[in-house]
């Protein structure tokens, strides 16, 4: 087994395809896709590319650390009690656990994404 792991930004697998929560569900209709690619440390890493449609929702962390590298579309992340934040396709930022915001999906987005719980 090696320990090196290529994500494909692009795969040709099917995802796994949701909406947004309805308690979570602020604007549209966001659809998500999410591609995992990996998972660690008994289910605690987790690696994967994930798309979301444009729309506004409810964004809660709780224990959760996440990484996000774009690789396509604009977003806009508001922290509670924060100014907004537009990322875009090259950007990457980190969402350390207890955050809580909106996320506004401007164009469909393409991220690579690592969570650790």
């Amino acid at each position: 087994m090696s320990l090196l792991k290529t994500i494909d930004s692009n795969p040709s697998f099917e995802p796994k395809h949701r909406t947004a929560e309805p308690d979570r569900l602020i604007s549209g209709s966001p659809a998500f896709k999410t591609w995992l690619q990996d998972i660690a440390k008994d289910g605690k890493v987790n690696t994967g590319v994930f798309e979301a449609t444009p729309g506004e929702t409810h964004s809660i962390k709780g224990e959760t650390f996440e990484f996000c590298h774009l690789v396509h579309g604009v977003i806009e992340l508001t922290e509670r009690g924060k100014d907004p934040v537009i990322y875009r396709a090259g950007d990457s930022f980190v969402m350390k656990p207890g955050y809580v915001g909106v996320w506004k999906t401007i164009e469909t987005v393409r991220k690579i994404f690592v969570t650790v719980t």
